[in-house]
C-alpha cells in the first residue's frame, strides 16, 4: 500500500509478461477442464485428514507442545556442552519421532518440524547474543544494540515508553518467552516496541489470514491436486514431451499458491503476531519482486532468515578469515540442508531434490549476475521461481507415489 515506502514495481510488470506466456500454454483452460470434468473438489472436512489420521491421536500437536525452556546457573564450558546437546536434540528428537510414529501425517510433520527448526534458530541466536554480552562485559553490555540484528525502526504513532535492560538482567522467563513467540529469529536485549495494539489493523490481518487460508485450500484441492495426479503417468512412462507439458500446466497454480502463501505468512500472519505482541520491527520482506540477481532475491524475500544467516553464520565466518565466496556457498549449503530436512523427514524418503535445487542457486546466481542485467536478470529470477518449484514438487510427488502406491498399481 501507499504506506509501504515502495514505489518501484517494475518487477511485477515483468512477472505479468512471463505469466502470460506460461498461461498461453493452456493452464487456465486446464483449470476450467478440471472444473468441468471433476466438478467442485473443495472439501474443508478433507483438510482435517491432512493433519490427523486418527482423530483420537494427535502426535504432531503433542510433539509441538513438548517444547519448554529450562533455566539455571552453570559454568561456561558446561553451558556450551549442554547448549550443543540441546540444539542437537532440538533437531534430532522430532525427526526421529516423525520417522518412527506411523500415525503422523506429512502435513502435520512439516508443521511440527518447522516449529522445531525455528526454535533451533532462536535458541542459537539467544545463546550467541548472551555470549557476546559476557565477552563484552557487564559494563559495556548496554552498547549491544539493534545494530547486531536489524536497522533502526522508526517509532509508530509516537515513541513508546520502554525500559532498557542490560545483561544479565535479560535472563528471565518473560524475556525468553517473548523472544520465542516474537516474529524474529535474532535475539537482542531490547527489541523495538510499538506504543499500542491497533485493533483495526489486527482485525484486518486476521481476516486476511482466514480468507487466504481458505483460498489456498480451494486452489490446492480444485486445481493443483488434479494436475499432479494427471502428471504421474507421463513421468512413469518417461514421456518427455508430455512431462514438459504437465510441468508448465503445474507451474501456474503452484506459483500462484506460493505467492498467496507468501502474503499470508510474511505480511498477514507475521504482522498479526507483531501487532499482538507490540513488536516494532515490521521489516519481514523487501522489494524482492524487483530482484535483478538471484542473490538479491534470497537476501530480501525472507528478512528474518536472512538476518539470522548474516548475523550468526556469514559474518562470523568472515571474521575467521573465510573467503567471501566460500562463505556465501556455505550459507546456501546450510539453507539447502534445512530445505531438505523439512521435506524428506515428513515424507520419510530421502531424494535430495530440495537440496540440489537450493545448491543449483549458486551457479544460477553467478550466471545471472555475470550475463544478465536489468529486466533480463529480473525475468531470469521470475522464471526460476515459476519453473523451478514445480520441478521439485513433481519429483517428490512422483517418488512418494511410487513408494506408497506403486505396488498396488
Amino acid at each position: 500500500n501507499s504506506a509501504s515506502g515502495y514505489s518501484n514495481y517494475r518487477g511485477i510488470l515483468n512477472w505479468c509478461v512471463i505469466m502470460l506466456h506460461v498461461i498461453n500454454n493452456g493452464s487456465v483452460f486446464m483449470y476450467l477442464s478440471c472444473f468441468c470434468r471433476y466438478g467442485i473438489l473443495v472439501d474443508p472436512i478433507q483438510v482435517v485428514s491432512l493433519f490427523l489420521k486418527d482423530p483420537y491421536s494427535w502426535p504432531a500437536a503433542c510433539l509441538t507442545i513438548g517444547m519448554k525452556p529450562e533455566f539455571g546457573t552453570i559454568s561456561e564450558t558446561t553451558g556450551r556442552i549442554l547448549h550443543f546437546f540441546n540444539l542437537t536434540c532440538t533437531l534430532i528428537f522430532p525427526a526421529a519421532l516423525i520417522l518412527r510414529v506411523t500415525s503422523m501425517t506429512p502435513v502435520g510433520a512439516v508443521i511440527s518440524l518447522a516449529i522445531y527448526t525455528v526454535l533451533f534458530l532462536k535458541l542459537f541466536s539467544y545463546q550467541d547474543t548472551n555470549r557476546w554480552c559476557r565477552e563484552i562485559g557487564q559494563a559495556k553490555a548496554k552498547k549491544l544494540t539493534r545494530s547486531y540484528s536489524c536497522p533502526t525502526v522508526a517509532p509508530c504513532n509516537g515513541s513508546a515508553v520502554q525500559t532498557h535492560v542490560s545483561y544479565p538482567g535479560n535472563l528471565t522467563h518473560r524475556d525468553i518467552y517473548y523472544f520465542i513467540f516474537a516474529p524474529t529469529l535474532c535475539y537482542q536485549l531490547n527489541f523495538p516496541r510499538s506504543p499500542r495494539i491497533r485493533k483495526r489493523f489486527l482485525i484486518r490481518r486476521l481476516f486476511e489470514m482466514l480468507f487466504l487460508m481458505q483460498l489456498l485450500v480451494g486452489l490446492i484441492q480444485q486445481w493443483m491436486v488434479p494436475t499432479i495426479q494427471n502428471s504421474m503417468k507421463p513421468f512413469q512412462e518417461m514421456d518427455f514431451s508430455r512431462m514438459v507439458e504437465r510441468l508448465l500446466k503445474l507451474a501456474v497454480p503452484n506459483h500462484l499458491i506460493w505467492l498467496i502463501f507468501f502474503y499470508w505468512f510474511f505480511h498477514s500472519s507475521m504482522n498479526f503476531v507483531a501487532e499482538l505482541m507490540q513488536f516494532g520491527d515490521r521489516e519481514f520482506y523487501r522489494d524482492w519482486w524487483n530482484s535483478e540477481t538471484v542473490t538479491y532475491f534470497w537476501a530480501n524475500w525472507n528478512i528474518p532468515v536472512h538476518k539470522w544467516c548474516l548475523r550468526h553464520f556469514y559474518r562470523p565466518m568472515l571474521r575467521r578469515g573465510v573467503n567471501r565466496r566460500l562463505a556465501q556457498i556455505a550459507v546456501f549449503l546450510g539453507s539447502a540442508f534445512f530445505h531438505e530436512f523439512l521435506v524428506s523427514i515428513p515424507l520419510k524418503m530421502f531424494r535430495l531434490w530440495a537440496f540440489m535445487g537450493m545448491m543449483a542457486q549458486v551457479p544460477l546466481a553467478w550466471f545471472v549476475s555475470r550475463f544478465l542485467n536489468g529486466n533480463y536478470g529480473n525475468a531470469a529470477v521470475w522464471v526460476s521461481l515459476i519453473i523451478g518449484q514445480p520441478v521439485a514438487v513433481l519429483m517428490y510427488v512422483h517418488d512418494y507415489y511410487v513408494i506408497h502406491h506403486g505396488s498396488s498399481t
